[in-house]
Order: C-alpha cells, then structure tokens, then sequence
C-alpha cells in the first residue's frame, strides 16, 4: 500500500471518478424477493460525497457486472453522468467509456473491491480498493480505504480526491 501523500498526488488530476456497484456502493449483499425482484441498501453519506465530487467539477461513472434497475435509478438520483451495467469485463467498460470521456488513464480514479474490478485498478492514475474488498484486490490497489463498501468507503473516496485537488474545504463549508 502506498502512503497517503502518494495517494493524493494520484488524486490531483482526476477528472473522471468510477465506481463499482455490489461490495462498493453497497455492502455487497444482494437480497431478493421470493418474486425474484431484488433491493440494495445504499449509504446516503456515499451518496452525499459523490454529489459533491460532481459540483467541484470531477465526472462520475458506475461500472458493474451485474444488470438493476435500481443502480439505475441510483445513478440517475446523484447525477452520476455515465452508467455501464452487465459488464464482466471492465477494461473493455472501461475503453469504451473513454471513447465518450476524453481523459488519460491517469486522470481517472476507479474504486473497486473484487477480481473483475482488478485490472482497472492497476491501469487507471488512482485505483482502490474498499475495506472489505477481497485480499488480493487490497494487495494490488494504489491505497485501501479505512472504510467499507456501503459504509462510508465511497464518501471517503471521493473526499481524498476534493481534499487532493483543494475543494472540499470549500463544499464542507456551505453547511457551517
């Protein structure tokens, strides 16, 4: 793991944001109904932090393996620009999405917590994993965070890169 300077150094550049869906934006539990409808459980401070990641200018993007309405409605709820659903193979998500995103690799940032989101982690300027990612996937990222998926770890995330590029003083303070 890389120290925290290190990380806000990767931080300071980005201009587009990604985030992993089951394990990151949620705790990665998936509950279904005996209808087979299914229902997620969101954090609202991750949700808060990624509306602030958008004011301060920085793009955002959902890339996830699986299909849902629901990420879609959540997407759509925070203002979250780009929305990539039933994607296994992330990198070939991820090209695409430079293809109506023009930035370098090392101006995104991805967090993640399983295998399928490693090789985006290791590509992109800042790749992370979330407290409770997957071992392996911690070993390999840039830098981890304190908290886990669906408890904060987004709000964490997108607070380095504000911190990193001098915004969030200002966004925290709107609410004193």
């Amino acid at each position: 793991m890389t120290t925290e300077l290190t990380l806000l150094e990767r931080a300071r550049n980005i201009r587009l944001a990604i985030f992993d869906v089951d394990g990151v934006l949620t705790d990665g539990r998936l509950y279904f109904m005996p209808d087979g409808t299914e229902f997620k459980s969101f954090n609202t401070l991750d949700g808060h932090g990624i509306k602030m990641l958008i004011a301060s200018g920085v793009q955002t993007a959902i890339i996830s393996g699986r299909n849902s309405p629901l990420v879609e409605r959540r997407a759509a709820n925070l203002g979250i620009q780009h929305l990539i659903q039933g994607r296994e193979d992330k990198l070939t998500a991820l090209a695409e999405l430079r293809e109506k995103v023009p930035v370098e690799l090392d101006e995104i940032a991805f967090l993640g917590d399983d295998l399928p989101d490693l090789p985006v982690i290791r590509r992109v300027g800042l790749g992370m994993a979330v407290a409770s990612a997957d071992d392996f996937v911690r070993q390999h990222a840039h830098g981890v965070t304190l908290k886990a998926g669906g408890a904060g770890a987004a709000r964490e995330f997108c607070e380095l890169i504000m911190r990193a590029q001098g915004t969030l003083d200002a966004a925290q303070a709107e609410y004193l």
